[in-house]
Parts: C-alpha cells; sequence; structure tokens
C-alpha cells in the first residue's frame, strides 16, 4: 500500500486519514505501561478501549473483504453487549501489541478496498445496516476518532481530531442518523434544519411527526440553521461533549425561525 487513496475507490483524502488516525492512536499508545487507567465518561480502561479499537477494526476490514459477520441488530444496547463479548473473548489488553493490531487492521480495510477495485462501491451489510464500502471507510474513520479522542483524554495527550478528519466522517454520519434516532425525543417532531460546518461542508435534516430525512444538501427554508465548529460538531455528535457548553465557548451558532431547536438537536439522536 501507498499512501494513496485505493484506486479511487475511496473519496479524496480517506484513505490517508484512516491510516494517518490509526497511526496517531497507536502512537498514544506505544510505550504506556499501565492500560488500567479508566477512560473518562466510561466504563472502560485504556487497555479494554484500545483492545475495542483493534477488535472493531479488523471487524470491518473482514466486512469490507466480503465477510460476513454478525455484531448485534444496530440499536445501541445490542452493540454495547456485542462489544462486552467480544472484550471477554479477547484477552489482550497491552498497549504495545494492541497498537500494533490498529494499524494492521486499518491498512487491512484499505488493502480490501483495494482488493475490489471497481466493485469498491457495492453494498456491505454493517452493524448499522448496509453501506458502500466507502461509507463503511468513513464509519471506521469516525469510530476511530471517536475512541481515539477518548484514549487521548485518559492518557493526558492531544487528540488527532482536525477539520478534515470530521469532513471525512459525514457521509457514515449522514448515513447513519435516520437510525439512530431516539424515538422518545423525537416523537412528533416536525421541523427543518440545517446544519453547516464552520468554513465547510453543510447537510439538512428534516423531521416530520418525528420520521427522519437526512440529505447531504441544506434544506429549504429551514426552521433553525446551526453553524458549530467542526471538532465540536463531532465530539457532539458522538456524545462526547453537549451542546451548552459547545454555544457557551463560541463553538456553535444558531439562527433563523426557530433558534431555541437548536440545543435539542444532538439530543434526538443516540449515538451507538
Amino acid at each position: 500500500m501507498t499512501g494513496q487513496d485505493t484506486r479511487g475507490t475511496l473519496p479524496e483524502g480517506l484513505g490517508a486519514a484512516i491510516r494517518g488516525t490509526a497511526e496517531d492512536i497507536a502512537a498514544l499508545l506505544r510505550g504506556v505501561a499501565d492500560t488500567s487507567v479508566p477512560v473518562p465518561r466510561s466504563e472502560w480502561t485504556v487497555g479494554q478501549a484500545a483492545a475495542h479499537l483493534a477488535q472493531a477494526n479488523e471487524l470491518m476490514a473482514d466486512i469490507a473483504g466480503g465477510q460476513e459477520r454478525s455484531y448485534g441488530d444496530g440499536t445501541p444496547q445490542s452493540l454495547a453487549a456485542a462489544n462486552e463479548r467480544a472484550l471477554a473473548a479477547f484477552g489482550e489488553r497491552d498497549a504495545d501489541p494492541l497498537a500494533g493490531l490498529i494499524v494492521t487492521h486499518a491498512e487491512a480495510y484499505l488493502s480490501a478496498v483495494d482488493r475490489c477495485g471497481a466493485d469498491g462501491d457495492g453494498s456491505v451489510v454493517t452493524p448499522l445496516g448496509p453501506m458502500s464500502r466507502a461509507v463503511l471507510g468513513s464509519y471506521l474513520l469516525t469510530h476511530m476518532l471517536g475512541h481515539g479522542y477518548d484514549l487521548a483524554r485518559a492518557l493526558g495527550r492531544p487528540h488527532m481530531i482536525d477539520r478534515t478528519r470530521v469532513e471525512l466522517s459525514l457521509p457514515f454520519l449522514i448515513t447513519a442518523m435516520p437510525r439512530v434516532i431516539d424515538a422518545a425525543a423525537t416523537a412528533g417532531l416536525t421541523a427543518r434544519y440545517t446544519v453547516r460546518l464552520r468554513g465547510g461542508a453543510r447537510f439538512g435534516v428534516t423531521f416530520t411527526e418525528g420520521a427522519v430525512t437526512v440529505s447531504p444538501q441544506p434544506t429549504t427554508r429551514p426552521d433553525c440553521t446551526i453553524l458549530t465548529e467542526p471538532v465540536a460538531f463531532l465530539l457532539m455528535a458522538l456524545g462526547r461533549s453537549g451542546p451548552w457548553g459547545a454555544m457557551a465557548r463560541g463553538h456553535v451558532l444558531a439562527w433563523g425561525r426557530k433558534p431555541w431547536l437548536a440545543p435539542r438537536f444532538p439530543r434526538l439522536f443516540t449515538a451507538p
């Protein structure tokens, strides 16, 4: 494998972002002697979070390669249960071996996409439903960024999330949003949102009596437009931070006919 994306089957920059994020996480872990350090706001230790990342990267590489892998039914509860079963069956908790596995399995995903060539856009079945291998790559990247952020916090190191990587996570997030709505929070809701990443991408989310449609294009005549700093957006989307703190720091602005809908938006979804 070279530093380039694979045969043009991935969006520009995605292959490099997957590779770079895996290597950044590995750099965090290498040389860590005590992996029993707790991860903030989590029941896992550093060793458990790193082991989960290694297993998840392997899972997504297998799926990209055409293997059928069952892993819950897409609900947060079933995914959490599948995670715990997988961790219980995998004993490695040392930092250096896990760092190597995280990188190896990320490369295996890229190799699998490369082998598929012209068939790389074919649909595969993932823990969050059918998606193309390219969207699966966005899923892989998003998943690594979330847990990589957790590991960085636990170890007191800078995280690896940046604007470019956030924008590359959008294809997965747009695909996944309708699958992770909180039915209680969205019940009866009718509203049109446009979400804009500061200096970059934008997309639309429409609720009609609780049913949601997500589009890569902004909505027409939105009730609420949300302008957010990219890193803050991803951390809210992954349940790592809340809207009020981001708004207080100026990382989120909202306007429109119903700007008060903005703080509600992240709570309409349940991070898997």
